[in-house]
């Protein structure tokens, strides 16, 4: 294996670990599934194109399904991890095979569970309405969950996509794919706030040191402030938020290809996980708003 691969598939292994929160046993599957990728492509699973890909795939053939799809799955999530954080500009994983027998929806929080977070901000500010750290975490919250942004999206967030009083920002996403995501009145108010006393000499919303906040920090942050309204780390993420985003528009009569463009997502299967609440959502409308609702039913 490579000294690349080594030192990312570890990198990996870190953030599944603080951010996911993944079990010992799921963390060494997980290395002991990308160290065989990468030794079936000769120690280069990091910058692994198509064929590359393919040729892993190919190793799997005597494996069940379920294992199959396991390690693809781990897969995916690794490449998506070096495009989040930089380390290459494509993600080869839509060449893997696609074994899962269905999506899952994410994890999610009810509105009342978002209520209390944003009752715990509240009563922050009112404590101490000056303190940068409250301040920080007042903005973070607006727009994980206000926004919808992914967690690298809110971290690396630059001021100068931040455009006055506009009511969206400008920032690049997945492979460096730009879009427009809405900045709420609430969001752009608590931003002003953190301005007044956001470290000075750089560029980042959220600096810290010569860089930005770092993901771990921020799911640190995120999981002290579930805490603190009562909801337990492993129902809480900045991934958790940005899918209650999701949902909460769904459910309030947003529709998929909407949703696609704000959660910034290339692919509208991508989104189709949420389509059982949309689903949930037009079957109401029609028992609620179609004119044979009222028509009573005709005796035998």
């Amino acid at each position: 294996m490579s000294g690349q691969d080594r030192e990312l598939i570890d990198r990996f292994i870190e953030m599944m670990a603080a951010e996911a929160g993944a079990a010992r046993n799921s963390l060494l599957a997980y290395q002991s599934d990308l160290c065989a990728a990468s030794s079936v492509v000769g120690g280069h699973l990091s910058t692994a194109d198509a064929d590359s890909i393919a040729k892993i795939s190919e190793s799997w053939s005597e494996l069940k399904r379920a294992s199959a799809a396991r390690k693809s799955s781990v897969l995916r999530r690794f490449f998506g991890f070096l495009v989040d954080e930089g380390f290459r500009k494509d993600d080869p994983s839509p060449a893997l095979p696609k074994l899962g027998t269905s999506k899952r929806l994410p994890k999610s929080l009810s509105a009342q569970d978002v209520d209390r977070l944003f009752q715990v901000i509240r009563q922050k500010l009112e404590d101490a309405p000056e303190r940068p750290d409250v301040l920080r975490l007042s903005v973070l919250l607006e727009l994980l969950y206000g926004s919808g942004l992914r967690a690298t999206e809110a971290v690396s967030l630059d001021i100068r996509s931040l455009r006055g009083d506009q009511p969206f920002a400008v920032l690049k996403g997945k492979g460096g794919k730009e879009r427009l995501v809405p900045i709420s009145d609430q969001a752009r108010f608590a931003i002003s706030q953190w301005m007044k006393v956001r470290p000075q000499g750089s560029n980042w919303l959220f600096p810290s040191g010569k860089s930005y906040l770092s993901r771990i920090r921020l799911f640190q942050l995120v999981r002290a402030l579930g805490a603190e309204a009562g909801i337990p780390a492993d129902r809480i993420s900045p991934h958790v938020l940005r899918h209650a985003f999701a949902t909460h528009l769904l459910e309030g009569g947003a529709d998929l290809r909407a949703l696609q463009t704000l959660l910034g997502h290339s692919d509208i299967s991508t989104t189709e996980i949420y389509t059982h609440v949309e689903s949930k959502r037009l079957v109401e409308l029609v028992n609620a708003r179609h004119p044979l609702v009222d028509v009573k039913p005709r005796q035998p």
